[in-house]
Order: structure tokens, then C-alpha cells, then sequence
């Protein structure tokens, strides 16, 4: 899969408003055959930010995605929020789920 994490500083004026700004885009992305997982988290020490953390079942489907009508929207609406460019990190993993954290494991959990 590709596992993609991305950083989002958001204006000030514009972050408690971010995931009603980017439900259009979430909810067309969520629903793409390839999408894995596309999850917001706002950050506990800057409410500017966001973590976007997203992933796709292969290179084709993220390449459907970068090719998508509300990716190419999102392109044109999204930035005008933004204090600065997102920071991405981009990796394509061998598996095609979350993987346990074994070291916190809970008892009994399997």
C-alpha cells in the first residue's frame, strides 16, 4: 500500500473551520476504490495544524486519486487556508492494513 502522512498548518481565522473546508474533499476521497483510510487529527499542541493521514492499496489507485476531479479542486481551494506548503512523507509499504502495536499490546487482544 502507499501510506502517505501529511502536515497541514492551517490560518489561524480558518483552523476550527478546517474539517468543514475539507468535507468535500474527505468524503469524495474516502469513497475512491483505492482508499484505504483518508483520517484528519488536529494537533493537541498547535490548533493550526492538522496530520492527515491517508492510504492507497497500490500506485494505481493513488495515482487515481492525485488525477481526480476533487483532488484538482481541492489543488485550487485548499492553499488560500494555509499558513504554508504541506509537508508529506510518502512511502509504500508490504502490508495492507495497520499492523498491531505489539509493545502496548492489551491482554487478551488478539
Amino acid at each position: 500500500m502507499i501510506f502517505i502522512t501529511a502536515r497541514f498548518r492551517v490560518r489561524p481565522e480558518h483552523a476550527d473551520a478546517w474539517p468543514d473546508i475539507t468535507r468535500a474533499f474527505t468524503e469524495a476521497t474516502r469513497g475512491e476504490p483505492g482508499c484505504l483510510w483518508f483520517d484528519w487529527s488536529r494537533s493537541v499542541d498547535d490548533p493550526t495544524e492538522y496530520v492527515l493521514l491517508e492510504a492507497f492499496r497500490d500506485e494505481e489507485a493513488g495515482a487515481a486519486h492525485v488525477g481526480s476531479g476533487h483532488f484538482a479542486e481541492a489543488r485550487k481551494t485548499l492553499p488560500p487556508h494555509l499558513v504554508e506548503t504541506p509537508r508529506i512523507v510518502n512511502v509504500t509499504v508490504p502490508q495492507e492494513d495497520w499492523s498491531l502495536l505489539g509493545e502496548m499490546a492489551v491482554p487478551g487482544d488478539a
